[in-house]
């Protein structure tokens, strides 16, 4: 029998922290492209539920829910953010954390439903019409996503880099491709200009990686650079830079090649 204290209900930090430059993970903030003057809207929960402690291993087990939402807003009219398209993503997921003196082992599964929609920002009510004539496609993939990752710490330094795949049980529409690649690498430096505002500031930088398509597979590349201020692990607040080339993380635009470069922020 494991002690009360190795088993704990909503701990104060995740197990898993959320890949940094992955568009997929739940987050909470706004990324606004600058050359379209786009907005990128995230509205996300991640929270691990339970987390299993077994101090003689230096093992944590946790299992946790996801739920997210990345909407594009094209225009601000009639006092009002016009939404273009949404994404809509839930599910859970289980991680395992292995540490060592300097260096953690990361495991994580994910079963998540991705769902795709255009709504009444694509739509023109004057000419009773959706812009362009593209109109809503059935968008759905329900998948699991495996993430096997190395953390390094030389203090005040972090390293973490990372592979895995996506499998997905279901897709609409059936040409998209049911396996995906991902990779990345991500670097922070704690207190690198000191203190702001009595809380501890993380420069950051990171990559991510990922092989996708329909009839082919391509390359998507997603890097962000910028601050957090506030604990690594907990809450705190980031600004970034960031830019993205590939396929269009708007999955109803999911055939269409962009190229972006955005300034944004992130509340933890």
């Amino acid at each position: 029998a494991q002690d009360s204290n190795d088993i704990l209900f909503f701990p104060s930090e995740i197990n898993f922290k959320p890949l940094l430059a992955d568009h997929k993970e739940a987050k909470l903030g706004i990324l606004y492209y600058t050359a379209s003057t786009n907005l990128k809207v995230d509205v996300g929960y991640v929270a691990d539920v339970f987390q299993f402690n077994f101090p003689s291993d230096n093992i944590k087990l946790a299992v946790g829910i996801e739920f997210l939402a990345y909407a594009l807003s094209t225009s601000y009219t009639g006092k009002r953010l016009q939404i273009d398209a949404v994404d809509g993503l839930f599910g859970g997921y289980i991680s395992a954390v292995k540490s060592y003196t300097e260096n953690m082992l990361l495991v994580r599964l994910k079963i998540m439903h991705n769902s795709a929609h255009l709504v009444d920002g694509h739509y023109d009510n004057e000419t009773d019409r959706w812009f362009d004539d593209y109109k809503p496609i059935p968008f759905t993939k329900d998948y699991g996503e495996l993430t096997i990752a190395h953390e390094n710490n030389f203090n005040p330094n972090r390293l973490r880099y990372y592979g895995g795949l996506t499998y997905s049980t279901l897709v609409r529409p059936s040409e998209l491709k049911i396996l995906n690649y991902h990779s990345g690498i991500e670097l922070s430096s704690q207190n690198l200009f000191g203190k702001i505002f009595g809380e501890e500031e993380n420069v950051f930088v990171a990559h991510h990686f990922y092989l996708s398509g329909t009839e082919s597979y391509s390359g998507n590349n997603h890097t962000v650079g910028g601050i957090k201020i506030g604990n690594w692990y907990g809450r705190g607040i980031s600004f970034y830079l960031s830019y993205f080339k590939g396929f269009d993380i708007f999955n109803s635009y999911y055939s269409f090649k962009r190229e972006k470069f955005g300034v944004g922020f992130e509340i933890d």
